[in-house]
């Protein structure tokens, strides 16, 4: 399966008055180490980060990277966006690949 997904953190908390200069992205980055750290494929852009690996697997990084994104907060925002295709996997690029060749193709009508 594949999950894309975001975090951010809101409200106060002890990091923010401990610095209060700390920022959303200082949580982004603490939730996207977890994920780096997890070794499931995945990618970051500047709205998600898409992870890819069997449903308990993904779902124990999210939940990982939304508890490490909420001490930056007092509450945390989670959008999750799932592709659960069985039985596939590689799909973090192989989507991308498929597509960058029908773009290629000639235009069909």
């Amino acid at each position: 399966m594949l999950v894309a997904f975001s975090v951010a953190p809101s409200g106060s908390s002890e990091i923010r008055r401990e610095n209060e200069d700390a920022s959303v992205h200082d949580a982004v980055a603490a939730a996207v180490r977890v994920v780096r750290d997890s070794g499931l494929p995945h990618q970051t852009d500047s709205m998600f980060t898409t992870i890819e690996g069997e449903w308990d697997e993904v779902m124990a990084v999210i939940k990982a990277a939304t508890d490490t994104a909420g001490k930056y907060g007092s509450r945390v925002s989670l959008v999750l966006k799932a592709d659960i295709r069985p039985g596939h996997s590689g799909e973090l690029t192989g989507k991308v690949e498929r597509l960058n060749r029908a773009l290629e193709s000639p235009e069909r009508s």
